[in-house]
C-alpha cells in the first residue's frame, strides 16, 4: 500500500467538531450512540369502565362512552374469563428468558459494543478496519487538490455501515429484538390506545344495530342510532331491545310490532313493567352484552393456568345455570365481593328481560337497596307490604303437600322412616286435599295446626263439610289420616311442632292463602321478577331455616315446571346452613336443563349433614372456597378438583472425593474458605401427579380477600380452579 496516500487520508480525514486531535487519529469521532430506551411496564388489562355507559354530560361534543362500550371488542375466551376488551395472553414459552436477565444481558453486550467501538475509533486496534474505506475510494479524494468533502461523505457512510454490523452482531448477542418485542411492542400499543379508534365499517358496527337493517328492520336502527348518538340510551336499552329482538327472531312477536314500539319509543321501548331502566346505584362492574359480571382478577400465580393469569374473572348465566356454591367464614368476603355483585348483575338483567331473580337473605344483609327489586317481603315485620305463598302458588294437593313436607322435616329425612320425607307428604296430603274441595282454597297455618294436632272441632267441621259436598274419595282420605293419627310414631305430632314455629305472633300477618293480602309466588319466574325474601334471624333461627327450604323447594318445582325457559331464572341463598337436603340436591341438578341456576353461600361444610357433603360439591358446576377455610374443608375441595400432571426438577447434593494430593489441597482451602465440603449437584427431572389445590393450601396458604375459582358451563365447558383476587 501506498504510504503517503495513507497518510494524506490520515490529514484529510473529517474529525468530529470538539474531538482532540490526535496524530495517529485516522477517522473522525462520530456521535456517541444514543441511548437504548427504559424497559416499559409490563402490558396491563384493558381499562375497565367505572361508570355504567349512559347519557353524555350535557353540552359535550365527544361521542357517548355507549359507542365506545358498543365497539369494544368481546373476543371468544375460556369460561370465567371477562372478555370485554380482553386480549388473551400469547403461548407459554418453556424457553423464554426471564425479564431480568434478558435486560442485563442487553445491557451488557451494549456496552461491550460500545466498548469495541471505541477501541477502534482511538486506533487501539489498529487501523486494519479502514482498509475497505481506502480501497474503495479513488486516491485523488484523499489528496490536496483532489474533492475532499466527498471523502468526508463517504467516511461517515463507512461509519455508519461499521455501527450497523456491531449492532446486528451484538445485538443478536444480547437479544434486543426480543427485548423490543416484550416491551417497547406494547408501550407503543399503549400510546396507540389513547389515540381515537378507528369507526369500523357499519356492516361491523354495533353502534349501528346492523342485524335490524339486514332482516329488514332499517327505520327501527337508524331510530336506535340516533337515539345512541343523542345520548338517551343506555347499556340495559340496548340489552333489552336485543331481547326483543331477538323474540322476533325466533317467531314470537312480529317484525312490524317491533319496529312501531321502537319508532315510538325510542331507547325506552320494550321496557320492563316496572318502567325502570337502570339501577340507582351500581357497586361492580357489568357487561350486559356478555351478560358477565366482574368479580376479581386471576392472580400472576404457578398455579394458575398460564391463559388465565392476570385476566379478569366474571360470572354469566352460562355458568350460574350449574349453580355457584361458596364456603368461607364470616368476613371472607362471600356476600359483599361475590353475592351483591351476582345479585345487581342478574337485577339489570331483569331489568333488560332476560332474567328472574329471587334473593334470600337474613333480615339486615346487604343484598341491594329495596328500589333494585321489584318485590321485598320481610317476613316478621309488622305491616308487611307483600307475603309469601306458602304453597308455591299451586293447585295441586300432592304438589302442595311435597313442597310443605321438605320445607318441614327435610332436615330430619334420615331419621324419619324410609329415610326421606315422601310418609310426611302423604300425611299432609291427606289433609290438604279434603280442606281445598270444602273451602276451594288450603288451609292458613293455625287451620293446617290445628288439624295436624287433630283437634276434635276441626276435624268435625272439616268432615261435615265433605258430606255436605258428597266427596267421599276425600272422606276416605280424611279416615286413613284420623287412624294413622292414633298409631305411635305419627308423623302429624312432627308436623304438628314444625308447623307450631309458624303459627306465632309475629308471622300472624304472613302466609294468608284468603286472598287478604298481596302474595309472591314463584310461579311467576318464567317473567323477568326480581324479588328478595328478607328471613328473621332474631328469636325465630329454626323458622327460617324452614323458609329458606321452603324457598328452595318451591323454587326448584316451580324453574323446572316453567312453560317458558327462555328467561334465565336464579335463586340467590346467602347463608344456606342447614337448608341442604338430599331433596333439595336433586331439585339442584335438574336445574341445568331447566335455564335455572342457584347460588348458595356457607361458612363450612359442616352445616351440611356428612352423606351430602360430596354429593352438594358434585351436583354444582361452579365450586369457589375463600381464604380461610379448614382443613377438612379444603379436603373436599381439593378431591373433588381431582390432580394434574406437572413436572418436578429434584436436585441432590453430593460429596466429591478427592483422589490426589493437589486435589485434597484443593478441597481442603476451598472448605476453609466457604466452610462447606465440595459437592456436585444431580438434577433429575420426573412428571408426577400432583393435586391442583391441597387442602392445607386452601386452609394456609390463601392470602386475605382471595379465592379459589372453578367454574363449569351449561354446554360442559369447564375452567381449573384458578386463584382470584377479589379485591382487584
Amino acid at each position: 500500500m501506498d504510504t503517503e496516500g495513507t497518510q494524506d487520508a490520515q490529514d484529510t480525514a473529517p474529525r468530529p467538531p470538539g474531538g482532540a486531535h490526535r496524530p495517529d487519529a485516522a477517522v473522525p469521532r462520530p456521535a456517541a450512540p444514543p441511548t437504548p430506551p427504559p424497559p416499559a411496564a409490563p402490558p396491563t388489562l384493558p381499562a375497565v369502565p367505572a361508570a355504567p355507559p349512559g347519557p353524555a354530560p350535557a353540552g359535550s361534543a365527544a361521542e357517548p362512552p355507549l359507542l365506545g362500550w358498543l365497539r369494544t371488542p368481546r373476543p371468544a375466551a375460556a369460561p370465567g374469563i371477562w372478555t370485554f376488551g380482553h386480549r388473551p395472553r400469547a403461548a407459554a414459552d418453556p424457553d423464554r428468558v426471564p425479564a431480568r436477565q434478558l435486560i442485563s444481558g442487553a445491557v451488557i453486550s451494549f456496552l461491550c459494543g460500545w466498548l469495541l467501538w471505541s477501541l477502534l475509533y482511538n486506533q487501539y486496534l489498529g487501523s486494519y478496519w479502514l482498509w475497505p474505506l481506502l480501497l474503495l475510494t479513488p486516491e485523488s479524494w484523499r489528496t490536496a487538490g483532489g474533492d475532499k468533502m466527498i471523502f468526508v461523505g463517504a467516511s461517515y457512510l463507512y461509519y455508519g455501515l461499521v455501527l450497523a454490523l456491531l449492532a446486528v452482531v451484538f445485538g443478536r448477542l444480547g437479544r434486543w429484538p426480543e427485548l423490543a418485542r416484550r416491551f417497547l411492542r406494547p408501550a407503543l400499543g399503549r400510546m396507540r390506545k389513547g389515540a381515537p379508534a378507528p369507526r369500523p365499517q357499519p356492516a361491523a358496527d354495533r353502534a349501528q344495530w346492523p342485524e335490524l337493517r339486514a332482516h329488514g328492520a332499517a327505520d327501527a336502527a337508524d331510530k336506535l342510532a340516533a337515539e345512541a348518538r343523542a345520548g338517551r340510551m343506555n347499556d340495559v336499552d340496548v340489552a333489552r331491545i336485543e331481547r326483543a329482538w331477538h323474540s322476533v327472531r325466533s317467531g314470537k312477536n312480529s317484525l312490524a310490532s317491533f319496529t312501531d314500539t321502537v319508532l315510538r319509543h325510542g331507547a325506552a321501548a320494550c321496557a320492563h313493567p316496572s318502567g325502570r331502566r337502570d339501577l340507582a346505584r351500581r357497586t361492580a362492574h357489568h357487561d350486559l352484552l356478555a351478560h358477565q359480571v366482574r368479580i376479581g382478577t386471576a392472580a400472576d400465580h404457578p398455579r394458575n393456568p398460564y391463559q388465565h393469569r392476570l385476566a379478569g374473572c366474571a360470572l354469566e348465566p352460562a355458568l350460574l345455570g350449574t349453580s355457584l356454591l361458596a364456603v368461607g367464614p364470616a368476613g371472607s368476603g362471600k356476600t359483599t365481593r361475590v353475592v351483591k355483585p351476582v345479585v345487581e348483575s342478574m337485577c339489570l338483567q331483569a331489568l333488560a328481560g332476560q332474567c328472574a331473580v329471587v334473593v334470600v337473605g337474613p333480615a339486615g344483609s346487604d343484598l341491594g337497596a329495596d328500589d333494585a327489586f321489584d318485590v321485598v317481603v320481610r317476613i316478621g315485620r309488622p305491616d308487611p307490604e307483600c307475603d309469601l305463598d306458602l304453597y308455591g302458588g299451586t293447585t295441586d294437593p300432592d304438589e302442595a303437600a311435597g313442597i310443605l313436607a321438605e320445607a318441614l322435616v327435610g332436615d330430619l329425612a334420615e331419621q324419619l322412616p324410609g329415610g326421606d320425607s315422601r310418609r310426611a307428604a302423604t300425611a299432609l296430603a291427606q289433609l290438604l286435599g279434603p280442606f281445598a274441595a270444602a273451602h276451594d282454597r288450603f288451609p292458613t297455618v293455625p287451620e293446617l295446626r290445628e288439624l295436624l294436632d287433630g283437634a276434635p272441632q276441626a276435624m268435625s267441621a272439616l268432615r261435615t263439610a265433605l258430606e255436605e259436598s258428597g266427596a267421599q274419595t276425600l272422606l276416605r282420605e280424611l279416615d286413613a289420616r284420623a287412624r294413622q293419627s292414633e298409631r305411635p310414631g305419627d308423623l302429624g305430632v312432627l308436623l304438628a311442632d314444625r308447623i307450631a314455629l309458624l303459627d306465632r305472633p309475629a308471622f300472624a300477618a304472613f302466609f294468608d292463602p284468603t286472598g287478604g293480602t298481596r302474595q309472591v309466588s314463584l310461579r311467576a319466574l318464567d317473567h323477568p321478577l326480581r324479588v328478595r325474601i328478607e328471613l328473621p334471624e332474631r328469636g325465630h333461627a329454626e323458622a327460617s331455616r324452614i323458609l329458606a327450604r321452603l324457598v328452595m323447594a318451591q323454587f326448584t318445582e316451580c324453574a323446572v315446571a316453567r312453560g317458558d325457559r327462555s328467561v334465565f331464572a336464579c335463586l340467590v341463598l346467602d347463608e344456606a346452613a342447614h337448608t341442604i337436603t338430599a331433596e333439595a340436591l336433586r331439585g339442584l341438578q335438574r336445574l341445568r336443563s331447566a335455564n335455572a341456576g342457584a347460588v348458595l353461600t356457607l361458612r363450612s361444610l359442616d352445616d351440611v349433614p356428612d352423606a351430602l357433603r360430596g354429593t352438594l360439591l358434585g351436583s354444582v358446576g361452579c365450586r369457589m372456597a375463600f381464604a380461610g377455610v379448614t382443613t377438612w374443608d379444603g379436603a373436599r375441595f381439593a378431591e373433588v378438583w381431582g390432580k394434574e400432571w406437572v413436572e418436578t426438577r429434584d436436585v441432590t447434593d453430593r460429596q466429591i472425593i478427592a483422589e490426589g494430593a493437589a486435589m485434597k489441597a484443593l478441597h481442603l482451602f476451598r472448605h476453609l474458605v466457604t466452610g462447606k465440603a465440595p459437592t456436585a449437584k444431580a438434577v433429575t427431572v420426573r412428571t408426577v401427579e400432583r393435586e391442583r389445590w391441597s387442602a392445607s393450601d386452601l386452609a394456609n396458604s390463601l392470602p386475605p380477600g382471595h379465592a379459589v375459582l372453578s367454574v363449569t358451563s351449561v354446554a360442559g365447558e369447564h375452567a381449573p380452579p384458578v386463584l382470584v383476587d377479589l379485591r382487584s
